[in-house]
Order: C-alpha cells, then sequence, then structure tokens
C-alpha cells in the first residue's frame, strides 16, 4: 500500500492556516523532518531528564500502563506514518522536547540548505501521542487519572521551563524562529495584524521584540487600541467574541445527557458541565453551543462575551492527549488524504468539551434576555494550564479579560439557555476565523 499523504500541501509563499490549525505540518516533508530530527539525536546511553524519568517511573510502577503502552504500539503499527516504534524510542524523543522551547520546522540536505519551506512546531509533544491515541488501547490509556496525572506533572515541568530565560531562544530571526521571515508571516496571517503595531512588545527594536521567556510571548497582550469593543448606535444587543478563533461549530437544541461518543458527537452538557449540579445543567437544555478552536499562533488571552457578573468559577482535571479513535481523515477533509490517521484529536473537539482539562466561568449578563452564559475554555494536548484571573462578585464589561492559556493551542465554547434568540453574524461560518471582541451574533426578544 502506498504510504498516506496529505491533500494539499502549503504553496511555496503562502502561509495557509487550516482546519487543524496549525496543530500538524501541512507539508508531509516538514512532518518527517521533525521525527528525523528527534530520532536521529537519540542517545540511548544518556539518562532521561527528570520530568521525564518521573513519567516513566509512574508508566513502569503500574502493570495495566505497560500494557496499554505495548498495546497501542502494536495497534498503530500498521500505520505507514508511524515512526516511534516503542516506549523507549518516546521518552528519548520526550527528553528532547521538554527542555527546549516550539520552532519552525524546515526540511534540510546533507549541506543544510532548507530544501522545504518551513512550519512552526506548535505542539511537539502532540505530535509523539497523535498515532497512539488513535487506537482502542489509546482511548482507553489516555483517558485514565493514573497516566494523566503524571503527565500532568511532565507538563506542569516543561510549563516552568517556559516560564525562565532560557526558554526564549527561539525567539529570534532565523529560519527556525518566530521573528524570521517566516515566522512573522505565520503570526501576522489571517488579518492578525503587523506584529509590533498588535501587541505589547517590552522591546519592539529587539529581535526578540524583549520577551524574557517563550510564556510572555505566548500569553502576550494587544495594544490598548488594538481589537476594541465596537458597539452599535443604536445599541442592539450583542454577544461578542471571547477569543481569538477560528469557527469550529455552532449547534442548538444541545442535551443533558447525549451519545457524545458517537462520531457526529453532539454535545452533553451535564458533562460539559463536569457533571455539575443537575439544576445547573437542566437549565441550558435545548439551548446552544458555539465552540471555536485556536492556534498555537493566536492570541490566548479569554474576554468577556457580555456585560454581566462572573458568578462562578470552576477548573476541572481531564484528560491532554485522549481522542475519539476513528476510521482517519474523511474523504471531504480539507488537508488530509481520506483515510489519514493523523490528527484524530483535533477533529474530536467537541467530545473534548467533556473530556479535557477545562476552565468554567459562568457570567449572569446584565440583560435578562441573555441571562447565564457559561464560557469553557478547554486545555487541548500541551495546554495544561487554564488560567482564570477572575472570582464570583466581579463585575465584567464586554472585552474585560477574564483568563487566559498557557502555551499550546486550544478550543474554547459559549453555552447559552433555551430561551435565548442568537442570530449570528454572517461572518461566523465554520472554519473562518474571528479576532476577539467582534460581534458573534445578536440577541432578540426572549423566547415563550
Amino acid at each position: 500500500m502506498a504510504p498516506l499523504e496529505y491533500r494539499r500541501p502549503l504553496p511555496s509563499k503562502q502561509t495557509k492556516l487550516t482546519r487543524y490549525g496549525g496543530w500538524i505540518p501541512a507539508n508531509p516533508a516538514v512532518w518527517e523532518a521533525f521525527f528525523d530530527d528527534l530520532l536521529g539525536n537519540i542517545d540511548p546511553c544518556k539518562d532521561h531528564v527528570p520530568a521525564v524519568q518521573a513519567f516513566k517511573d509512574a508508566v513502569n510502577a503500574d502493570p495495566e500502563l505497560v500494557d496499554l503502552f505495548d498495546q497501542t504500539f502494536l495497534q498503530v503499527s500498521s500505520s505507514d506514518c508511524k515512526r516511534i516504534k516503542s516506549f523507549d524510542e518516546l521518552l528519548c524523543c520526550m527528553d528532547q522536547i521538554v527542555i527546549a522551547a516550539p520552532k519552525f520546522q524546515a526540511n534540510k540536505d546533507d549541506c543544510g540548505n532548507e530544501t522545504t519551506r518551513g512550519e512552526p512546531i506548535g505542539v511537539p509533544l502532540y505530535l509523539l501521542f497523535d498515532l497512539l491515541s488513535n487506537t482502542s488501547a489509546g482511548y482507553d490509556l489516555f483517558r485514565k487519572e493514573k497516566l494523566n496525572a503524571p503527565l500532568r506533572d511532565l507538563l506542569n515541568s516543561w510549563g516552568d521551563y517556559l516560564r525562565g530565560p532560557g526558554s526564549n531562544s527561539t525567539l529570534n530571526d532565523t529560519s527556525e524562529g518566530w521573528f524570521g521571515e517566516l515566522g512573522l508571516e505565520t503570526l501576522e496571517s489571517d488579518g492578525r495584524g503587523v506584529f509590533n503595531e498588535t501587541y505589547e512588545c517590552p522591546d519592539p527594536s529587539a529581535v526578540n521584540r524583549g520577551f524574557t521567556s517563550w510564556d510572555e510571548f505566548f500569553t502576550r497582550k494587544f495594544l490598548p487600541c488594538v481589537r476594541p469593543v465596537c458597539r452599535p448606535d443604536p445599541p442592539d444587543l450583542l454577544v461578542y467574541n471571547a477569543c481569538e478563533s477560528t469557527v469550529y461549530r455552532i449547534q442548538t437544541d444541545v442535551q443533558d445527557h447525549d451519545q457524545f461518543w458517537l462520531k457526529g458527537q453532539p454535545y452533553s452538557i451535564y458533562d460539559m458541565l463536569g457533571r455539575h449540579d443537575d439544576d445547573v445543567a437542566h437549565s441550558f437544555i435545548g439551548g446552544t453551543v458555539y465552540q471555536a478552536f485556536l492556534s498555537p499562533y493566536d492570541y490566548h488571552r479569554w474576554h468577556s462575551p457580555v456585560d454581566g457578573v462572573i458568578k462562578e468559577v470552576q477548573l476541572i482535571e481531564g484528560t491532554y492527549y485522549a481522542a475519539l479513535p476513528d476510521n482517519g481523515a474523511d474523504p471531504d477533509d480539507p488537508d488530509f488524504q481520506a483515510g489519514d490517521p493523523r490528527g484524530a484529536l483535533i477533529r474530536s473537539q467537541s467530545w473534548l468539551t467533556v473530556a479535557a482539562t477545562r476552565a468554567l466561568i459562568y457570567i449572569e449578563a446584565d440583560d435578562k434576555r441573555i441571562g447565564t452564559v457559561v464560557f469553557i475554555g478547554v486545555g487541548m494536548a500541551e495546554v495544561s494550564t487554564c488560567d482564570i484571573t477572575v472570582g464570583p462578585g466581579k463585575k465584567v464589561c464586554v472585552g474585560d479579560e477574564i483568563g487566559m492559556f498557557h502555551f499550546g493551542g486550544s478550543t474554547h465554547a459559549l453555552i447559552f439557555g433555551p430561551n435565548v434568540e442568537l442570530h449570528f453574524d454572517e461572518d461566523v461560518k465554520v472554519n473562518t476565523h474571528i479576532q476577539v471582541n467582534k460581534p458573534l451574533a445578536a440577541v432578540g426578544p426572549v423566547k415563550r
């Protein structure tokens, strides 16, 4: 059987964001080069870094986890794009990732000349787990708390590194840097704006813009004049976009309990809200869910979609790399050849609202036509930290910051009750990138 290939590689002189949002390289040569570099630098005689050694020890101490990892490698063995063949190889690749900052990847010849236009590797650990998660054994493995607990420790250790001064090493203007020609082109794509004119930079004249760590760069703020909230005159009642993100799905008449494990992934309010008090979940039955995802190079702070008061906040520990196993990309996939097994986690975004680590923020809107709206920030893959920056009783206006993601890529959702009549803006279409603080929908009279 011929190797599976991506359907549509990037044009040589264009940065294109796809439904996979920069999570997986769109050019297969870049994907191969990423694994070539990792596997080529393995030193079997070298000790694991402490965080990886602790992860290894936790797995090896549990016979069930050992068996499930063995089964995942067996079940993915038929894939033509498999590169990592054992748990030991996986650990050696992790050693290299968790002591480095994300960078751009290009394919180079033996003389070091680039033969392929590079792409950002925004979530490198996810690339290691991607194929493993799209197996029946992986579905069992990555949902287990006894695996997610040491994974959480590993990600927190990496997060500590990414908050340190050595982590800004890829904030340079080389071909692998975020401020090189391709890096800036990517950061400024899809209408995000000229970097120095869009974001607060500690030192705009410096190559690294003065960011002292990767996390400081990743959680960068907009300049005060950027992404203003534009209220119409006369003042129609509007809901605004909470995150700089790409529209993923809009679903109405959501249920309290649904068969979210099916391929269609209908939303399940009771599970999305962390099995919250039934009366709370019940109030949203029949309502609307709006979901959108953030690429690794989007702005990652959250803003209030309405004027109101914070009623409750909640952090729910969940999975990091669990996905719904599937048969690979669909025939109409915009990026992959039908059947390509990569990207199952990205195709599982609706299900992740009930499974992944996430933050819940309940906002009681000032206008009774909206009532209570729930913001859910879902930490996908490397995004191990959902940082809520508001508390109960806090008065917020549209555009006020309510939290942020640290590192990686992510998805978020807004939940509205059944009596909210939403008329989404004509620009709010699936796979369309929408700026934060832009109007999402107008609100009509209260439904009866």
